[in-house]
């Protein structure tokens, strides 16, 4: 807060983008080409001790392994609407139970927030992802 006020007083533009986050799992290379390959997005590519996947923002996923139990987080990707039959016929061709909402009660259903579609689907070490044609925000 005290640096975007800093910086709205001086005058300048301020620029905050996300750039990656660390998706902790049991094996890097199966998590990440599962995520590349429900989302239609390039193969995952090493980086240091991580599988990277780009997403088309210049954003990354960088898969690591842990051993242990791993706290499941939710991630949500932002598709276009044509988008959308592509990557939802891939999670019903590969039989991945999928919901219309996070608690995991409307199975097998799709939601249509702000006039666009969504759904919720889990990766193979329990994060809940999520695709939607809008955003939550947008008014729709």
């Amino acid at each position: 807060y005290l640096a975007r006020t800093l910086s709205v007083r001086e005058g300048h533009d301020m620029s905050v983008r996300f750039n990656h986050t660390i998706v902790w799992c049991r094996d890097k290379q199966r998590s990440a080409s599962f995520l590349a390959d429900v989302l239609g997005l390039p193969a995952p590519k090493p980086f240091g001790p991580f599988q990277t996947v780009h997403l088309d923002d210049g954003a990354s996923l960088d898969f690591d392994q842990i051993e242990g139990d791993i706290a499941a987080h939710h991630y949500a990707f932002l598709i276009d609407e044509g988008d959308f039959d592509p990557i939802f016929g891939r999670i019903r061709e590969r039989g991945i139970p999928y919901w219309a909402d996070p608690g995991k009660r409307r199975a097998g259903e799709i939601y249509h927030h702000n006039g666009g579609r969504g759904v919720y689907f889990t990766d193979p070490d329990g994060h809940l992802l999520e695709i939607l044609t809008q955003p939550y925000a947008s008014g729709g």
